[in-house]
C-alpha cells in the first residue's frame, strides 16, 4: 500500500490510464482529529462493502474481488495512517493497484465501481491548490510556514536555516566594518542580505526542489527585492505580504497569505478565459461537447477546461469519439464528461477544474486544441 498526498498530474494521468474490470474509486471527507478519523474510518468500511457487493453484481471474478478487499481493510487495520488526515481521501483500487491520496479539500463522500478509476474529484486538488509556504523574512528572523485552507498555519523546520543576517555571515552584527575592512555601511549591509539570502536559498533547496506549491514572500524593502533577484524558485508569487513579518503572528501570516492565494487564482482564472476566448474565436478552442469529444479521442486537446460539478451521463465511442447521450447515469459508467478528461490526460492536455461560471462558452467542458479534428 502507498500513501501519498496531493497527487502530481502524473500520478493522475497514471490513475487515469488504467482499464481493467473492478476499478473501485472512493473519496470521503475526513479531518485532523481522532474522532473524524475515527468517523472517516467507519464511513471507508462501509464503502468498502458497498465496492464488494457492486463488483460482485458486475461480475468481477472472484479472487480480483478478494484481493480488492484485502487491500481496503489493510488501510482500515493501519492505526498509524489514521492518525494524520487531511480534509479528505481518495482511496483507489483494483486489485493490483492500492494507492490512497489525502487532499487538503473538502470533497463529497463517493463510492464508485467500474472498469476505470473516477478521477474527476482529484482536479480540485492539483488546479488550485489552496496550500502554500510562507516565507517571513526579516533581518534578525525567518519563518518557513505552511498553509494549508481552514488548518492552523505552522512552523516548518528547515535544515542549515540561518537566524538571522548577522549569524549567516558568522558577524555580531552588520552595521559595522567586515572582517576584512573591505565593506561598510548601507552597501556593506546589502551585501549581507544578500549572503543572508543565498545562505535560506540553499536550505530551502532540499524542501522545495520538487515541490510546486506556491512560495509567498512576507517582508519589506531591502529584503524583499534581494530575495527576489536571487531566487529561482519558479513558484514564488509575485504578490508580497508588506510589512515586517515579525509583527505578525503564523495565523495572522496565514489570513494574509489566503488573501494573496485568492488574488493570485482569480488572475489566472481570468487570464485562462480571455486566452480561451481568443481562440474560440480564432476557430483553435471548442466548446461544443460532441466536438471536444472527438477532439479527445483523437489525442487533439491542448488544454481542456471543466465544469467540476457537472455530470452528463452517457458514453463515448473509442474509435470515432462519438457521445451517446443517455437519461441518467448506467452501472460502470462515469458520464461523458469524465471520459473526456480521461482521455484528455492520455495526450498529457493541461487540465483546469474550475466553477461552473469560469468555464468558457458557458458550457460544461471548452478545449483548446492542437489541430482541426
Amino acid at each position: 500500500m502507498e500513501y501519498k498526498d496531493i497527487p502530481t498530474k502524473a500520478d493522475i494521468e497514471r490513475i487515469a490510464a488504467f482499464r481493467e474490470p473492478g476499478c473501485v474509486s472512493i473519496y470521503l471527507p475526513t479531518g485532523t482529529t481522532p474522532p473524524e478519523a475515527d468517523r472517516a474510518r467507519i464511513e471507508l468500511k462501509n464503502h468498502l462493502a458497498q465496492a464488494v457487493k457492486s463488483l460482485e453484481s458486475l461480475g468481477v471474478p472472484r479472487a480480483r474481488i478478494a484481493a480488492v478487499q484485502s487491500e481496503g481493510e489493510s488501510i482500515l487495520e493501519d492505526r498509524d495512517f489514521w492518525r494524520y488526515q487531511s480534509r479528505s481521501l481518495a482511496v483507489f483500487l483494483d486489485g493490483e493497484l492500492a494507492e490512497t491520496f489525502r487532499l487538503p479539500n473538502r470533497l463529497t463522500s463517493v463510492c464508485e465501481v467500474a472498469d476505470r478509476f473516477y478521477v474527476k474529484p482529484l482536479l480540485r486538488a492539483v488546479t488550485f491548490p489552496q496550500s502554500a509556504f510562507i516565507l517571513a523574512l526579516a533581518q534578525n528572523s525567518v519563518r518557513l510556514i505552511k498553509v494549508d485552507p481552514e488548518a492552523p498555519a505552522v512552523i516548518v523546520d528547515v535544515d542549515g536555516m540561518p537566524r538571522d543576517v548577522a549569524s549567516a555571515v558568522g558577524l555580531t552584527t552588520i552595521s559595522g566594518r567586515s572582517a576584512e575592512g573591505r565593506i561598510q555601511g548601507s552597501e556593506g549591509q546589502k551585501v549581507r542580505m544578500l549572503e543572508y539570502v543565498q545562505a535560506i536559498e540553499r536550505a530551502l533547496h532540499p524542501l522545495l526542489a520538487n515541490s510546486t506549491e506556491p512560495l509567498i514572500l512576507a517582508a519589506a524593502e531591502p529584503l524583499t527585492g534581494i530575495f527576489r533577484g536571487a531566487s529561482d524558485y519558479p513558484h514564488l508569487v509575485e504578490e508580497t505580504i508588506q510589512g515586517n513579518p515579525e509583527d505578525k503572528t503564523e495565523e495572522e501570516l496565514a489570513a494574509a497569505a489566503r488573501r494573496v492565494l485568492d488574488n493570485l487564482y482569480a488572475g489566472k482564472v481570468a487570464t485562462l478565459k480571455d486566452t480561451f476566448e481568443t481562440r474560440i474565436a480564432a476557430g483553435t478552442a471548442l466548446v461544443d461537447m460532441s466536438d471536444i469529444a472527438r477532439a479527445a479521442t483523437f489525442g487533439a486537446v491542448e488544454a481542456l477546461v471543466f465544469d467540476i460539478d457537472a455530470r452528463v451521463p452517457g458514453s463515448i465511442d473509442d474509435e470515432s469519439g462519438t457521445i451517446v447521450f443517455a437519461p441518467d447515469d448506467a452501472p460502470g459508467y462515469y458520464g461523458v464528461t469524465d471520459e473526456i478528461l480521461r482521455r484528455s490526460l492520455a495526450s498529457k492536455a493541461r487540465i483546469y477544474a474550475l466553477r461552473a461560471e469560469d468555464v468558457p462558452g458557458g458550457g460544461p467542458v471548452a478545449a483548446a486544441v492542437r489541430f482541426p479534428v
